[in-house]
Protein backbone atom coordinates (compact mmCIF):
# COMPACT_ATOMS: atom_id res chain seq x y z
CA UNK A 1 0.00 0.00 0.00
CA UNK A 2 1.42 3.36 -1.06
CA UNK A 3 0.84 5.51 1.99
CA UNK A 4 2.59 8.50 0.42
CA UNK A 5 -0.50 9.07 -1.75
CA UNK A 6 -2.67 9.63 1.33
CA UNK A 7 -2.80 12.18 4.13
CA UNK A 8 -0.43 9.85 6.01
CA UNK A 9 -0.60 9.08 9.72
CA UNK A 10 -3.53 10.79 11.41
CA UNK A 11 -4.71 11.00 15.01
CA UNK A 12 -8.36 11.33 16.08
CA UNK A 13 -9.30 13.95 18.65
CA UNK A 14 -12.21 13.81 21.07
CA UNK A 15 -13.83 17.22 21.45
CA UNK A 16 -16.02 17.79 24.54
CA UNK A 17 -19.16 19.94 24.51
CA UNK A 18 -20.45 20.84 27.94
CA UNK A 19 -23.50 22.71 26.61
CA UNK A 20 -26.77 20.74 26.80
CA UNK A 21 -28.11 19.67 23.41
CA UNK A 22 -31.93 19.68 23.01
CA UNK A 23 -32.99 16.86 20.69
CA UNK A 24 -35.83 16.67 18.20
CA UNK A 25 -37.64 14.07 20.32
CA UNK A 26 -37.93 16.49 23.25
CA UNK A 27 -35.12 15.01 25.33
CA UNK A 28 -31.80 16.72 26.09
CA UNK A 29 -28.25 15.45 26.17
CA UNK A 30 -26.63 17.15 29.17
CA UNK A 31 -23.23 17.05 27.46
CA UNK A 32 -21.51 15.15 24.67
CA UNK A 33 -18.24 14.37 22.93
CA UNK A 34 -17.55 14.24 19.20
CA UNK A 35 -14.68 12.13 17.85
CA UNK A 36 -13.09 13.99 14.96
CA UNK A 37 -10.28 13.75 12.42
CA UNK A 38 -9.05 16.69 10.36
CA UNK A 39 -6.87 16.79 7.25
CA UNK A 40 -5.18 19.75 5.59
CA UNK A 41 -4.86 23.30 6.92
CA UNK A 42 -7.52 25.89 7.67
CA UNK A 43 -6.69 29.07 5.77
CA UNK A 44 -6.43 32.48 7.42
CA UNK A 45 -9.95 33.46 6.44
CA UNK A 46 -11.35 30.07 7.53
CA UNK A 47 -13.13 29.78 4.19
CA UNK A 48 -11.73 26.46 2.92
CA UNK A 49 -13.35 24.04 5.40
CA UNK A 50 -15.16 20.95 4.14
CA UNK A 51 -17.34 18.71 6.33
CA UNK A 52 -17.60 14.97 5.53
CA UNK A 53 -20.75 13.28 6.88
CA UNK A 54 -20.70 9.50 7.19
CA UNK A 55 -23.24 6.85 6.27
CA UNK A 56 -24.89 4.27 8.54
CA UNK A 57 -21.82 2.28 9.54
CA UNK A 58 -19.19 4.97 8.92
CA UNK A 59 -17.13 6.98 11.36
CA UNK A 60 -14.60 9.79 11.66
CA UNK A 61 -11.74 7.84 10.06
CA UNK A 62 -12.18 9.04 6.48
CA UNK A 63 -8.61 9.16 5.22
CA UNK A 64 -5.05 8.20 6.09
CA UNK A 65 -3.76 5.64 8.57
CA UNK A 66 -3.68 5.45 12.36
CA UNK A 67 -0.18 3.96 12.50
CA UNK A 68 2.70 2.90 10.29
CA UNK A 69 1.53 -0.70 10.72
CA UNK A 70 -2.08 0.10 9.76
CA UNK A 71 -3.00 -1.96 6.70
CA UNK A 72 -6.26 -0.21 5.88
CA UNK A 73 -6.83 3.50 5.26
CA UNK A 74 -9.94 5.50 6.12
CA UNK A 75 -13.19 4.60 4.41
CA UNK A 76 -12.97 7.39 1.77
CA UNK A 77 -9.21 7.52 1.31
CA UNK A 78 -9.65 7.18 -2.45
CA UNK A 79 -11.55 10.49 -2.48
CA UNK A 80 -9.90 12.55 0.28
CA UNK A 81 -6.20 13.42 0.29
CA UNK A 82 -3.46 15.40 -1.46
CA UNK A 83 -4.24 15.74 -5.14
CA UNK A 84 -7.47 13.73 -4.78
CA UNK A 85 -10.94 15.05 -5.67
CA UNK A 86 -11.39 16.43 -2.13
CA UNK A 87 -7.88 17.84 -2.11
CA UNK A 88 -6.32 18.30 1.33
CA UNK A 89 -3.72 20.64 -0.19
CA UNK A 90 -6.62 22.99 -0.88
CA UNK A 91 -9.19 22.21 1.78
CA UNK A 92 -9.34 21.77 5.54
CA UNK A 93 -11.38 18.60 5.82
CA UNK A 94 -13.33 17.75 8.99
CA UNK A 95 -14.74 14.27 9.55
CA UNK A 96 -16.63 13.11 12.63
CA UNK A 97 -18.35 10.17 14.24
CA UNK A 98 -21.99 11.17 14.73
CA UNK A 99 -23.79 11.30 18.06
CA UNK A 100 -25.07 7.85 18.87
CA UNK A 101 -22.04 6.31 17.20
CA UNK A 102 -19.75 3.70 18.68
CA UNK A 103 -16.35 5.01 17.64
CA UNK A 104 -15.67 7.65 20.27
CA UNK A 105 -18.54 10.12 20.05
CA UNK A 106 -21.15 10.02 22.80
CA UNK A 107 -23.51 7.13 22.20
CA UNK A 108 -24.91 3.96 23.74
CA UNK A 109 -21.46 2.68 24.76
CA UNK A 110 -20.67 5.96 26.59
CA UNK A 111 -21.19 6.53 30.33
CA UNK A 112 -24.53 8.04 31.26
CA UNK A 113 -23.70 10.93 33.64
CA UNK A 114 -26.94 10.29 35.52
CA UNK A 115 -26.16 6.64 36.35
CA UNK A 116 -22.43 6.18 35.86
CA UNK A 117 -23.17 3.11 33.71
CA UNK A 118 -23.17 2.90 29.93
CA UNK A 119 -26.22 4.45 28.31
CA UNK A 120 -27.08 1.25 26.46
CA UNK A 121 -30.75 1.34 25.47
CA UNK A 122 -31.24 4.55 27.47
CA UNK A 123 -29.39 6.65 24.91
CA UNK A 124 -31.99 8.93 23.35
CA UNK A 125 -33.11 8.59 19.74
CA UNK A 126 -31.23 11.02 17.50
CA UNK A 127 -32.21 12.35 14.07
CA UNK A 128 -30.45 13.89 11.08
CA UNK A 129 -31.51 17.33 12.37
CA UNK A 130 -29.87 16.57 15.72
CA UNK A 131 -26.65 15.55 14.00
CA UNK A 132 -26.58 18.72 11.94
CA UNK A 133 -27.17 20.80 15.08
CA UNK A 134 -24.21 19.13 16.80
CA UNK A 135 -22.11 19.60 13.65
CA UNK A 136 -22.92 23.31 13.70
CA UNK A 137 -21.55 23.40 17.25
CA UNK A 138 -18.45 21.62 15.93
CA UNK A 139 -18.09 24.30 13.25
CA UNK A 140 -18.27 26.94 16.00
CA UNK A 141 -15.55 25.11 17.91
CA UNK A 142 -13.20 25.44 14.93
CA UNK A 143 -14.27 29.03 14.29
CA UNK A 144 -15.78 28.06 10.94
CA UNK A 145 -18.62 30.41 10.10
CA UNK A 146 -19.28 28.95 6.65
CA UNK A 147 -18.36 25.57 5.17
CA UNK A 148 -16.99 25.63 1.65
CA UNK A 149 -18.87 22.36 1.23
CA UNK A 150 -20.74 19.73 3.20
CA UNK A 151 -20.42 16.31 1.57
CA UNK A 152 -21.94 12.91 2.22
CA UNK A 153 -23.05 9.65 0.66
CA UNK A 154 -26.22 7.75 1.58
CA UNK A 155 -27.18 8.81 5.12
CA UNK A 156 -24.33 11.31 4.85
CA UNK A 157 -26.05 12.86 1.84
CA UNK A 158 -29.17 13.35 3.91
CA UNK A 159 -27.06 15.31 6.39
CA UNK A 160 -25.60 17.48 3.62
CA UNK A 161 -29.14 18.28 2.42
CA UNK A 162 -30.32 18.98 5.98
CA UNK A 163 -27.38 21.35 6.44
CA UNK A 164 -28.43 23.30 3.36
CA UNK A 165 -31.98 23.60 4.70
CA UNK A 166 -31.29 24.27 8.38
CA UNK A 167 -28.27 26.57 8.07
CA UNK A 168 -28.61 28.14 4.60
CA UNK A 169 -26.05 30.86 5.31
CA UNK A 170 -23.39 28.53 6.68
CA UNK A 171 -22.41 26.49 3.61
CA UNK A 172 -21.69 27.39 0.01
CA UNK A 173 -22.05 23.93 -1.53
CA UNK A 174 -23.76 20.65 -0.64
CA UNK A 175 -22.79 17.37 -2.30
CA UNK A 176 -25.59 14.81 -1.95
CA UNK A 177 -24.36 11.44 -3.23
CA UNK A 178 -26.29 8.13 -3.54
CA UNK A 179 -28.96 9.52 -1.26
CA UNK A 180 -32.66 10.41 -1.17
CA UNK A 181 -35.00 13.08 0.23
CA UNK A 182 -36.70 10.29 2.22
CA UNK A 183 -36.62 6.51 2.41
CA UNK A 184 -38.91 4.40 0.28
CA UNK A 185 -41.36 2.06 1.98
CA UNK A 186 -39.17 -0.85 0.91
CA UNK A 187 -36.13 0.72 2.58
CA UNK A 188 -38.04 1.21 5.83
CA UNK A 189 -39.06 -2.44 5.62
CA UNK A 190 -35.46 -3.59 5.13
CA UNK A 191 -34.40 -1.55 8.15
CA UNK A 192 -37.10 -3.07 10.32
CA UNK A 193 -36.11 -6.62 9.40
CA UNK A 194 -32.51 -5.78 10.32
CA UNK A 195 -33.61 -4.31 13.64
CA UNK A 196 -35.79 -7.32 14.40
CA UNK A 197 -32.78 -9.59 13.95
CA UNK A 198 -31.05 -7.63 16.71
CA UNK A 199 -34.05 -7.05 18.99
CA UNK A 200 -34.96 -10.75 19.04
CA UNK A 201 -31.43 -11.97 19.69
CA UNK A 202 -31.52 -13.71 23.12
CA UNK A 203 -28.34 -11.83 24.05
CA UNK A 204 -29.86 -8.39 23.39
CA UNK A 205 -31.18 -8.10 26.96
CA UNK A 206 -33.47 -5.15 26.17
CA UNK A 207 -30.47 -3.18 24.92
CA UNK A 208 -28.53 -3.45 28.17
CA UNK A 209 -26.35 -6.33 27.00
CA UNK A 210 -23.12 -4.68 28.22
CA UNK A 211 -24.39 -4.82 31.81
CA UNK A 212 -25.15 -8.50 31.35
CA UNK A 213 -21.76 -9.11 29.72
CA UNK A 214 -23.36 -10.35 26.53
CA UNK A 215 -23.29 -9.20 22.89
CA UNK A 216 -26.17 -9.73 20.43
CA UNK A 217 -23.65 -10.88 17.87
CA UNK A 218 -25.98 -13.19 15.97
CA UNK A 219 -28.60 -10.52 15.40
CA UNK A 220 -26.06 -7.90 14.38
CA UNK A 221 -24.39 -10.40 12.07
CA UNK A 222 -27.67 -11.24 10.30
CA UNK A 223 -28.63 -7.56 10.08
CA UNK A 224 -25.35 -6.77 8.38
CA UNK A 225 -25.54 -9.74 6.02
CA UNK A 226 -29.00 -8.70 4.85
CA UNK A 227 -28.02 -5.04 4.59
CA UNK A 228 -24.87 -5.87 2.68
CA UNK A 229 -26.89 -7.68 0.02
CA UNK A 230 -28.98 -4.55 -0.54
CA UNK A 231 -25.88 -2.37 -0.93
CA UNK A 232 -24.64 -4.46 -3.85
CA UNK A 233 -25.98 -4.82 -7.38
CA UNK A 234 -27.15 -8.16 -8.75
CA UNK A 235 -24.82 -7.88 -11.73
CA UNK A 236 -21.84 -6.99 -9.53
CA UNK A 237 -22.55 -9.76 -7.05
CA UNK A 238 -23.12 -12.25 -9.83
CA UNK A 239 -19.98 -11.21 -11.66
CA UNK A 240 -17.91 -11.61 -8.50
CA UNK A 241 -19.33 -14.91 -7.23
CA UNK A 242 -21.82 -16.42 -9.66
CA UNK A 243 -22.85 -19.84 -8.39
CA UNK A 244 -19.33 -20.86 -7.47
CA UNK A 245 -19.09 -23.66 -4.92
CA UNK A 246 -16.33 -23.94 -2.36
CA UNK A 247 -15.97 -27.66 -3.12
CA UNK A 248 -16.61 -29.68 -6.23
CA UNK A 249 -20.29 -30.33 -5.62
CA UNK A 250 -23.31 -29.99 -3.35
CA UNK A 251 -22.91 -31.15 0.23
CA UNK A 252 -26.66 -31.38 0.89
CA UNK A 253 -26.52 -29.51 4.18
CA UNK A 254 -26.79 -26.03 5.69
CA UNK A 255 -23.13 -25.18 5.96
CA UNK A 256 -21.22 -22.79 3.72
CA UNK A 257 -21.32 -24.21 0.19
CA UNK A 258 -21.54 -21.22 -2.18
CA UNK A 259 -18.77 -18.64 -2.31
CA UNK A 260 -21.31 -15.85 -1.85
CA UNK A 261 -22.39 -17.46 1.45
CA UNK A 262 -18.82 -17.46 2.65
CA UNK A 263 -18.43 -13.81 1.68
CA UNK A 264 -21.60 -12.69 3.47
CA UNK A 265 -20.80 -14.59 6.64
CA UNK A 266 -17.32 -13.10 6.69
CA UNK A 267 -18.78 -9.60 6.30
CA UNK A 268 -21.33 -10.28 9.05
CA UNK A 269 -18.72 -11.61 11.48
CA UNK A 270 -16.35 -8.72 10.82
CA UNK A 271 -19.09 -6.13 11.34
CA UNK A 272 -20.39 -7.78 14.53
CA UNK A 273 -16.88 -7.56 15.94
CA UNK A 274 -16.51 -3.81 15.44
CA UNK A 275 -19.99 -2.24 15.66
CA UNK A 276 -22.47 -1.70 18.47
CA UNK A 277 -25.98 -3.09 18.13
CA UNK A 278 -27.72 -0.14 19.82
CA UNK A 279 -25.90 2.21 17.46
CA UNK A 280 -27.13 0.18 14.50
CA UNK A 281 -30.70 0.51 15.77
CA UNK A 282 -30.34 4.28 16.23
CA UNK A 283 -28.76 4.87 12.83
CA UNK A 284 -31.43 2.95 10.94
CA UNK A 285 -34.17 4.84 12.77
CA UNK A 286 -32.54 8.15 11.83
CA UNK A 287 -32.73 6.98 8.22
CA UNK A 288 -36.41 6.10 8.59
CA UNK A 289 -37.35 9.43 10.17
CA UNK A 290 -35.65 11.66 7.59
CA UNK A 291 -38.37 13.40 5.57
CA UNK A 292 -37.88 17.18 5.36
CA UNK A 293 -40.95 17.62 3.15
CA UNK A 294 -43.19 16.37 5.99
CA UNK A 295 -42.98 19.79 7.69
CA UNK A 296 -44.13 21.47 4.47
CA UNK A 297 -47.31 19.54 3.72
CA UNK A 298 -45.36 16.92 1.80
CA UNK A 299 -43.91 19.50 -0.62
CA UNK A 300 -40.21 18.93 -1.21
CA UNK A 301 -40.11 22.09 -3.33
CA UNK A 302 -41.23 24.15 -0.33
CA UNK A 303 -38.77 22.31 1.95
CA UNK A 304 -35.79 23.32 -0.19
CA UNK A 305 -37.04 26.84 -0.94
CA UNK A 306 -34.77 28.48 1.64
CA UNK A 307 -31.55 26.83 0.43
CA UNK A 308 -28.79 29.26 -0.54
CA UNK A 309 -26.05 26.74 -1.33
CA UNK A 310 -25.26 25.32 -4.74
CA UNK A 311 -25.86 21.57 -4.96
CA UNK A 312 -24.23 18.59 -6.60
CA UNK A 313 -26.35 15.42 -6.73
CA UNK A 314 -25.02 12.05 -7.89
CA UNK A 315 -26.72 8.68 -8.28
CA UNK A 316 -25.66 5.29 -9.62
CA UNK A 317 -27.43 3.21 -12.24
CA UNK A 318 -27.47 -0.08 -10.31
CA UNK A 319 -28.23 1.40 -6.88
CA UNK A 320 -31.63 -0.08 -6.10
CA UNK A 321 -31.48 0.85 -2.41
CA UNK A 322 -31.20 4.60 -3.19
CA UNK A 323 -32.23 4.55 -6.83
CA UNK A 324 -31.55 7.32 -9.36
CA UNK A 325 -35.28 8.10 -9.30
CA UNK A 326 -34.94 9.30 -5.70
CA UNK A 327 -32.09 11.65 -6.62
CA UNK A 328 -34.10 12.91 -9.60
CA UNK A 329 -36.98 13.64 -7.23
CA UNK A 330 -34.66 15.93 -5.28
CA UNK A 331 -33.21 17.53 -8.41
CA UNK A 332 -36.71 18.21 -9.78
CA UNK A 333 -37.72 19.94 -6.53
CA UNK A 334 -34.53 22.02 -6.49
CA UNK A 335 -35.05 23.15 -10.08
CA UNK A 336 -38.69 23.98 -9.38
CA UNK A 337 -37.53 26.09 -6.43
CA UNK A 338 -35.00 27.87 -8.64
CA UNK A 339 -31.91 26.44 -6.94
CA UNK A 340 -28.61 25.85 -8.77
CA UNK A 341 -27.96 22.11 -9.02
CA UNK A 342 -25.71 19.82 -11.03
CA UNK A 343 -26.74 16.19 -11.46
CA UNK A 344 -24.94 13.11 -12.69
CA UNK A 345 -26.18 9.53 -12.98
CA UNK A 346 -23.16 7.25 -13.12
CA UNK A 347 -23.15 3.91 -14.93
CA UNK A 348 -21.80 1.46 -12.35
CA UNK A 349 -22.07 -2.21 -11.44
CA UNK A 350 -21.29 -1.54 -7.76
CA UNK A 351 -24.84 -0.83 -6.56
CA UNK A 352 -25.28 1.47 -3.55
CA UNK A 353 -21.66 0.97 -2.50
CA UNK A 354 -20.59 2.75 -5.70
CA UNK A 355 -20.22 6.02 -3.79
CA UNK A 356 -17.24 4.43 -2.02
CA UNK A 357 -15.67 3.11 -5.23
CA UNK A 358 -13.54 4.55 -8.01
CA UNK A 359 -15.85 4.56 -11.03
CA UNK A 360 -14.02 6.90 -13.39
CA UNK A 361 -16.96 9.12 -14.37
CA UNK A 362 -17.93 9.56 -10.71
CA UNK A 363 -14.44 10.50 -9.55
CA UNK A 364 -14.04 12.95 -12.46
CA UNK A 365 -17.38 14.57 -11.69
CA UNK A 366 -16.56 15.08 -7.99
CA UNK A 367 -13.10 16.41 -8.89
CA UNK A 368 -14.54 18.88 -11.40
CA UNK A 369 -17.15 20.08 -8.92
CA UNK A 370 -14.62 20.47 -6.10
CA UNK A 371 -12.41 22.47 -8.46
CA UNK A 372 -15.30 24.91 -8.75
CA UNK A 373 -15.76 24.91 -4.98
CA UNK A 374 -12.11 25.88 -4.61
CA UNK A 375 -12.53 28.76 -7.05
CA UNK A 376 -15.16 30.14 -4.65
CA UNK A 377 -12.88 30.05 -1.60
CA UNK A 378 -9.26 30.41 -2.72
CA UNK A 379 -7.46 33.58 -1.56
Amino acid sequence: MDKTASVGIVAPQKIPFETPLPLQNGKTLPRFDLMVETYGELNAGKTNAVLICHALSGNHHVAGYHSAEDKYPGWWDNMVGPGKPIDTERFFVVALNNLGGCHGSTGPVSPNPETGQDYGADFPMVTVKDWVKSQAMLADYFGIETWAAVIGGSLGGMQALQWAMDYPGRLKHALVIASAPKLSTQNIAFNDVARQAILTDPDFNSGHYAREHTVPRRGLRIARMMGHITYLAEQGLGKKFGRKLRSGGYEYGYGVEFEVESYLRYQGDKFAGRFDANTYLLMTKALDYFDPAADFGGSLEKAVAGIQAKLFVASFSTDWRFSPERSKELVKALIAAGKPVQYIEVESHHGHDAFLMEDEAYVKAVRAYMNNVYKDVRP
